[in-house]
């Protein structure tokens, strides 16, 4: 397979590791109540899905005053992994979380990561997020079948731009390859690192075509700018006007959940804490109207719970990375 990382993970480290020493200061210094400052982790580049759930969830937070001082900390690189390596250094630190999701289960399975999110202490999933494949406005194929056909002619000539190895938008371009008879191996996946940088990959035609999660792409298929394909989702998305790879006949249905984790070691009473916080955070009106706004479908699940979906959910994405070649 041909893949292109958008920048060096040496450098990308070493960054990531002075941001989180700087929130692990910061929390130190502000004592130990989440209620009173909370630093949320966005493990991806500005832009980009975790950066806008992070984000959304920072206003709902203050909006309603849950948090006082809710701050957004962005920690890029390797599908997630670099974030989560550095939230593992944050042990017993209860004033931080981070954002995590599908991609970074595919992350941690093609980075071979000696961290999991099993290392991590659960909140809570938020919600689920739906990838959509995209296209220039000015670009030759008018809808799904017109790139299938160019792409199964020349798999490995026809670039295809999303976020990290492994995540996501790698694995449901591998599902979708199988699923028009190209073997997964074969294609031109190029690797960036958030979807601020797919869509500027996109629009400067250094990629044909594009996928990531809908927001992404969202105003620039509303104003034109871009074609979207298809939706990868068990059935159709209120809001989305665009058919499922499913509706097309492509078994393709893969989604993007949300969620937050917090820090090894946090405490009981913190961590009941963090679960409350987040769960007065999904009842607020600024968030029903985030989750609306962005296409989302919420799925709330804390705790222990959403622990043991973790451990079923690594499971199950390292098992279709295997059977796409892909690891």
């Amino acid at each position: 397979m041909q893949i292109t990382l958008t920048r060096a993970l040496g450098a990308v480290a070493v960054a990531a590791a002075v941001t989180v020493a700087g929130i692990d200061a910061a929390g130190s210094a502000g004592g130990s109540d989440a209620r009173a400052k909370l630093t949320l982790v966005a493990p991806a580049a500005a832009g980009g899905g975790w950066d806008l759930v992070a984000r959304e969830a920072q206003q709902a937070l203050r909006s309603d005053g849950i948090v006082n001082n809710a701050q957004v900390v962005n920690v890029p690189g390797a599908g997630g992994t670099i974030g989560l390596s550095q939230l593992e250094t944050l042990t017993g630190q209860p004033t931080t979380v981070m954002v995590t999701g599908t991609v970074m289960l595919g992350g941690i399975a093609i980075n071979d990561s000696p961290i999991t999110l099993q290392d991590t202490v659960p909140i809570a999933r938020l919600a689920e997020d739906f990838e959509v494949f995209v296209v220039p406005r000015d670009s030759p194929y008018e809808n799904l079948e017109d790139f299938l056909a160019a792409w199964r002619a020349n798999p490995g000539g026809l670039p295809i731009g999303g976020g990290s190895l492994g995540g996501i938008d790698h694995i449901v371009s591998g599902q979708l390859a199988q699923q028009a008879g190209i073997d997964p191996a074969a294609i031109n996946y190029i690797a960036f690192s958030g979807g601020g940088e797919v869509l500027t990959s996109l629009l400067s035609d250094t990629v044909g075509v594009a996928v990531s999660g809908y927001n992404d792409f969202r105003d620039q298929i509303e104003s034109g700018n871009v074609r979207a394909l298809a939706v990868a989702a068990p059935e159709p998305v209120p809001g989305i006007d665009t058919p499922t790879f499913i509706e097309q006949g492509y078994d393709v249905d893969l989604v993007n959940w949300r969620g937050v984790v917090a820090p090894p070691g946090v405490s009981d009473t913190d961590r009941q804490t963090l679960i409350d916080i987040v769960t007065e955070m999904t009842a607020t009106d600024q968030w029903a109207t985030a989750v609306e706004r962005n296409r989302w479908k919420e799925s709330v699940l804390t705790g222990d719970e959403f622990g043991d979906f973790l451990e079923v959910e690594q499971q199950r994405i390292s098992d279709i990375l295997r059977e796409l070649g892909l690891i």
